[in-house]
């Protein structure tokens, strides 16, 4: 399935629309060849680590076609959004409403979706990059399932100019933050669908993060010296201990030109095979609310 990291604003900074053209292994060496000592990740390192990533809107897509119904008490009630006030909760939060948005929106739930435009908006205004973001016409648009095409370029074309922003301005931890936050509220939706409504793709779907919470310490650990990054690298890899028992199996086969909505695409056919048991799964969603309740609370 097409790969699309929609994150900030109806899923912005996560938003990157092309399909995964580099496999899972070629990521992770990319950022083990990073050098050590630098500054910060380039943007070429974030922008391959985002075409690996799943996408909150395939999440919530899948999630829907499951037959679970909406859920609003899942999601991360935006009255704790006074509570973000340094830019590390401000960052990591951002993409947890993000994520929030994204499942409201497929679910075609205006009001709730209003109102985690709302709680995004005074997140992203909180880091200052607000200014990117035409929020009347994104409100407009993502209260609109047939709008979504529309919704999609729109962030797409905006997250090259964030990302680079960020850069410049020596703040390339929060690009990962806000991706850290997105991928830990998909990763807690899905394990909340996987117990209501036990299916083997769900279950695949949560044991395949494995590789995906990898490629987040990696990114993370750039940015150790900060206490609060520290805590969640933490925090996470309590979550990989229980994704180690999970055994992740790669059949490659050769990628594809296909055109998907006009556009000639690479799809990478190559399919992965995961061996996990009930107790592992049920040990993730555990994790994985333990490490979710710290970012929220």
């Amino acid at each position: 399935m097409k790969k699309l990291l929609i994150g900030f604003i109806a899923l912005a900074l996560l938003s990157c629309n092309g399909s995964k053209n580099n496999d899972d292994a070629g990521t992770l060496d990319s950022l083990k060849n990073v050098k050590p000592k630098a500054p910060a990740v380039s943007k070429e390192v974030v922008n391959e680590f985002i075409q690996s990533i799943p996408s909150p809107i395939e999440i919530s897509v899948l999630i829907k076609e499951q037959g679970a119904k909406y859920d609003s008490k899942l999601l991360n009630p935006t009255a704790s959004q006074g509570n973000y006030n340094t830019s590390f909760r401000q960052a990591v939060n951002l993409g947890v409403y993000s994520t929030d948005l994204g499942y409201a929106n497929i679910y075609d739930q205006k009001q709730d979706a209003i109102k985690y435009l709302d709680a995004v908006t005074g997140m992203a205004n909180g880091l200052n990059i607000g200014q990117f973001f035409d929020f009347s016409t994104i409100k407009r648009l993502a209260t609109n399932s047939s709008n979504l095409d529309s919704l999609l370029l729109i962030t797409t074309q905006n997250f090259e100019k964030i990302n680079s922003y960020l850069q410049d301005q020596n703040r390339s931890n929060q690009s990962v933050l806000i991706l850290t936050g997105g991928w830990v509220e998909s990763l807690y939706l899905t394990c909340e669908v996987v117990k209501k409504n036990p299916s083997q793709q769900f279950k695949e779907r949560v044991g395949e993060q494995k590789v995906i919470l990898d490629q987040l310490l990696l990114l993370l650990d750039f940015y150790k010296d900060d206490a609060n990054v520290q805590g969640l690298i933490n925090d996470l890899n309590n979550l990989k201990a229980k994704f180690d028992a999970v055994k992740v199996t790669r059949e490659y086969k050769e990628s594809k030109m296909e055109e998907i909505n006009g556009i000639p695409t690479i799809v990478d056919k190559s399919t992965s095979r995961i061996d996990f048991t009930e107790q592992d799964i049920d040990n993730i969603r555990n994790a994985t609310i333990a490490v979710r309740d710290k970012i929220i609370k």
